[in-house]
């Protein structure tokens, strides 16, 4: 009796609990990946995804299922440039991936965009990527040349460099970058639907100071801290020619680079990384972003061709 009970705990015990414990592929519909960093972004997400089906993987839950008839995977990224590469690999390991999205809310530097405003730009870049350099009695000596051919402005200490990248084809470890271009037909396909979504300006009481747009092309930069500190987002903007900084992009990028699979990342502005009038605003604007970024997200799905 006692191995009978034993034997139906074990069947009873889900699938998901091994899932860390297995290699392979856990499904072999190919997907669009849906990636966002937190909670609110997530759920903004769920609430357009039919079929469900759940895998957990090293405690990362994977949900998939269909989006304007698409097959779709969405995950939580987690915050920060580590927890976005670690999880994006691992869903290019266990599923099969065809295209990756990123949906969020982020931080604005171009003095000519708003909290509000959904930004999806060209390409994204490491800006912490760097040399933090000794002084020298006059300003700084960078240790180390930087070989990526862009020569950005130091930030006091801080020189930005680029990254050694290995791919698929070549692992000589000689690519050495800073920007990781997104997919220009993923692009277009953005380009197109921009005019077509109608963005939300409040929610109750809650509203931006103008009715937010879709904004597609121009820079991104990632890094592993909030930023929000005026005169480095002065910098940022002038240097990088940024529009939009976060916490995970340019990491997705770049492994998506990696594994040669098309990205692009959709940004709502929640903040403007230490331009905002008076204290950061992302505590009052993430959830109305979020949801603003969802909708746009949803409405590419739709749009999007599925790749084979």
């Amino acid at each position: 009796m006692r191995f009978v009970l034993f034997v139906l705990a074990l069947l009873a015990m889900p699938f998901a609990a091994h899932a860390g414990e297995t290699s392979g592929k856990l499904d072999s519909q190919p997907r669009i990946a849906i990636i966002s960093a937190f909670e609110p972004e997530w759920i903004a997400l769920n609430r357009d995804v039919q079929d469900r089906r759940e895998w957990i993987v090293n405690g990362v839950r994977f949900v998939g299922g269909t989006m304007k008839g698409r097959p779709v995977l969405l995950f939580l990224s987690g915050v920060s440039m580590v927890n976005a590469a670690m999880t994006t690999q691992l869903a290019l390991d266990r599923f099969t991936i065809r295209s990756i999205v990123f949906s969020g809310v982020a931080g604005g530097l171009d003095p000519a965009l708003d909290v509000g405003d959904v930004v999806v730009p060209d390409r994204w870049g490491q800006y912490l990527e760097s040399a933090f350099a000794r002084a020298d009695g006059t300003g700084f000596a960078p240790p180390i040349q930087r070989a990526t051919g862009e020569n950005f402005a130091n930030f006091g200490m801080i020189y930005p460099n680029g990254v050694r990248v290995r791919r698929t084809g070549d692992e000589t470890g000689k690519d050495r970058r800073f920007w990781f271009e997104v997919d220009p037909g993923l692009l277009a396909t953005a380009r197109k639907l921009a005019p077509q979504v109608a963005l939300s300006r409040c929610s109750g009481t809650l509203c931006f100071r103008a009715t937010p747009k879709v904004v597609v092309g121009g820079n991104g930069i990632s890094g592993p801290v909030f930023m929000d500190n005026a005169e480095f987002r002065q910098y940022a903007f002038q240097t990088f020619q940024a529009q939009v900084t976060d916490m995970e992009t340019a990491a997705v990028g770049q492994v998506a680079y990696a594994n040669k699979v098309p990205y692009i990342a959709f940004r709502a502005l929640s903040d403007l990384a230490g331009g905002d009038p008076g204290e950061n605003q992302a505590p009052a604007f993430y959830r109305i972003a979020s949801d603003n970024t969802a909708k746009v997200v949803v409405a590419f799905i739709g749009a999007v061709e599925m790749p084979r």
